[in-house]
């Protein structure tokens, strides 16, 4: 973790910030990411899985000198699981041990299986606890797996930064973390929580950017690799897929290709790698053979008019 630094003082110190952690931000994300700090909101992303929403948290948390936070979402997701849950085997042995040792007072006794030493802090009372490098980075990951009850929960959070439990009292931030809060819009969320939040829409990067990633995140690609899978990439996307790759996947492939040695795509090397990039069969079977060929040979022609690899 990088030392401790303050917030961004302008847009193009956002972009700056994030381009530090080898993300590639467009100007309006980074506009959205500044005022979200700027007016300490938290941030709202959503969009198609593997477009680079979670990473953001990790490019703040590691630029920023903060700790990262992790609340992973999932069906069923309850309170003792994302905030805090007593250790009741532990209770029970202290209360055996009072016992043997004739303690009596019920009062006292319950005072002490109910404190601090007996508590399970879970990530969302982890991420009100102060810390010397400064509030953390709460990452609240695919908040669209959980259920509207704790949806619920959750925007009460979010309205105050603090957590009551019942049998110690109200535990407060002294400084709101950074929340991130992302979704792959598998159903939609509830506007009362949107409202609290900045949103913005992480969408899939035009053929340049895309290009940029994957010469910072894999220099060790050819250069005339790099253009072509992207652009085989970028043309998939225009295809009638179950999932559609991310720059996760674009990246993932890129890097194959490279421990494969290769200097460009070929059709073979297409169909025997796609599932770096694919990940339903039914999509893989779809592409395979004459289809990668067809892409294949588009991508390459619309490099020959642009000059670009040859």
């Amino acid at each position: 973790m990088a030392k401790p630094r303050p917030l961004p003082a302008s847009i193009d110190d956002t972009e700056v910030l994030l381009r530090e952690g080898d993300y590639l931000a467009d100007r309006s994300l980074a506009t959205t990411l500044f005022l979200s700090l700027k007016m300490g909101r938290p941030l709202f992303l959503e969009g198609e899985a593997g477009v680079g929403k979670t990473e953001i948290a990790n490019v703040l948390s590691s630029t920023l000198g903060r700790r990262l936070v992790r609340l992973q979402c999932y069906e069923g997701l309850d309170i003792s699981s994302a905030v805090y849950e007593w250790n009741y085997a532990a209770q029970m042995i202290e209360i055996r041990m009072a016992e043997a040792e004739g303690v009596s007072d019920r009062e006292r006794l319950g005072d002490d299986v109910f404190s601090e030493r007996f508590l399970i802090k879970r990530p969302l009372l982890h991420a009100l606890e102060p810390d010397v490098s400064g509030a953390p980075v709460l990452l609240i990951d695919e908040l669209d797996r959980t259920d509207e009850p704790f949806e619920a929960y959750l925007l009460e959070i979010l309205a105050d930064f603090q957590i009551t439990i019942p049998e110690i009292g109200t535990i407060s931030a002294p400084e709101p973390p950074i929340v991130i809060i992302t979704s792959n819009r598998t159903r939609e969320i509830h506007d009362a929580l949107k409202r609290r939040c900045l949103y913005h829409w992480v969408d899939y990067p035009n053929t340049q950017r895309e290009l940029d990633i994957v010469r910072l995140k894999v220099p060790g690609a050819e250069e005339r690799l790099s253009c072509e899978l992207v652009g085989f990439v970028q043309q998939l996307r225009s295809t009638d897929l179950f999932k559609l790759p991310g720059i996760a996947e674009t990246i993932d492939w890129a890097t194959a290709l490279t421990q494969l040695d290769k200097l460009s795509l070929d059709p073979e090397t297409v169909n025997d790698t796609l599932g770096a990039l694919l990940k339903y069969q039914d999509d893989i079977a779809k592409i395979q053979g004459s289809e990668a060929a067809r892409l294949l040979d588009t991508v390459n022609a619309e490099l020959a008019a642009a000059g670009t690899a040859g």
